[in-house]
């Protein structure tokens, strides 16, 4: 087996919905993001074997291969085929998990794999009632399957997680990744987007600053203004608002993963390896244990333990989905989502397991900690999770 590496990392800023990227394609923003990786790899795109992009939401702008549109914009050879991947939340994570199997198999040796989304453009949930419902009698009549906020309170009751508890969080991921910003630990990830030369100037002809930053970050967070916000999916008793949910945003992200020969190859240093991956099933009806399951089976697969690990990242679907994973593995708070989370930084969808591990890689840098691992909850009962091994 093949190892297989990461090279290089970048994403855009995340994009508030209809923020100053909500003007901006999704692949648009993907081309941008592949052009920026291969200049701070100093990369010649030709040399790329394949893109694989995370999109989950593929209809209208989205649909139609959103890897191959990306890369085609972004003026790479159309030689390069390009795959996009729908594992719901998990999508940028899984387009890792494939490029990393491609490359072990010794089938490609440069691979840039990704994701990218605009929620502002193409509304979640728009590609799954065109013709009925979603889902079928087989599977309704087999399980009680909710919505994931409706899911995110049922975890809520298993746990006994009060409002107090979700706010608390959420309050936390807004400072942390706050003072990340603040301090410049996400200048080195951040690849700005000139939004002026990706989209029409304005009736006025004026052109709009390049978005430099998150958008999405709350400093002025409180208990009291999370007080204030209504249940989202019980209207009696309920814990989950819009306060303690990710947010609903626009962004991309992608890494530039190769072989040990492609890197001599070219010269490269690589930055981490693909210690291992993998993929779960889990409870349909809670919908968001996925990360649990998929934390201990990867590390019973590589006989790591928790304490092995330097730090997590774990996707902030809702407070209770990091809160749960936490009493059950018995991690504490401070090696978890260190600069915030997608409360915070808000969750793109195809693209955030392609930004988790792109904050993940440059955090352990700065710490220099050997392990990372992430994991993301899926929409119909899925974990995916990921460890890596810093290098250098």
């Amino acid at each position: 087996m093949t190892a297989a590496y990461i090279v290089a990392a970048a994403r855009t800023p995340i994009g508030r919905f209809r923020g100053q990227l909500s003007s901006v394609r999704a692949d648009h923003l993907g081309a941008h993001i592949l052009t920026s990786l291969a200049r701070r790899a100093k990369l010649a795109p030709e040399t790329v074997e394949d893109v694989i992009f995370g999109c989950v939401t593929q209809i209208g702008e989205q649909s139609a291969n959103i890897a191959r549109t990306a890369l085609l914009g972004a003026g790479w050879p159309y030689g390069i085929p390009g795959m996009t991947i729908d594992r719901k939340c998990g999508s940028g994570e899984a387009a890792v998990h494939i490029a990393a199997g491609l490359i072990a198999a010794g089938s490609a040796d440069v691979i840039v794999a990704g994701g990218a989304e605009s929620m502002s453009r193409v509304p979640m949930g728009s590609n799954r009632t065109i013709h009925g419902e979603a889902l079928g009698w087989m599977v309704e009549d087999r399980f009680d399957i909710v919505n994931q906020g409706e899911a995110a309170e049922r975890i809520c009751d298993l746990y006994g997680l009060t409002r107090d508890d979700c706010d608390e969080y959420a309050i936390e991921s807004h400072g942390r990744a706050a003072a990340a910003a603040d301090r410049g630990d996400f200048d080195a990830e951040t690849a700005a987007v000139p939004v002026a030369d990706l989209r029409e100037r304005d009736a006025e002809g004026e052109a709009p600053p390049p978005l430099t930053h998150d958008e999405t970050i709350r400093r002025d967070t409180s208990r009291e203004k999370l007080g204030t916000l209504k249940t989202s999916f019980r209207p009696y008793g309920g814990r989950i608002t819009a306060g303690n949910a990710s947010q609903i945003c626009d962004g991309a992200s992608a890494l530039l993963m190769m072989s040990e020969a492609a890197t001599q190859r070219h010269g490269v240093t690589p930055r981490a390896r693909i210690v291992a991956t993998v993929a779960v099933g889990s409870d349909p009806e809670l919908t968001l244990t996925g990360p649990i399951e998929a934390t201990r089976r990867i590390l019973a697969r590589t006989g790591l333990s928790i304490d092995d690990i330097d730090i997590f990242e774990v996707n902030e679907a809702f407070a209770c989905v990091p809160i749960a994973w936490m009493r059950e593995l018995g991690v504490g708070h401070d090696r978890l989502n260190v600069n915030g989370g997608a409360i915070a930084l808000g969750h793109p969808l195809g693209a955030t397991g392609a930004r988790l591990m792109t904050t993940l890689l440059h955090e352990l840098e700065r710490r220099g900690g050997r392990y990372g691992l992430q994991a993301i909850c899926c929409n119909g009962g899925i974990g995916t999770a990921t460890i890596i091994e810093r290098l250098g």
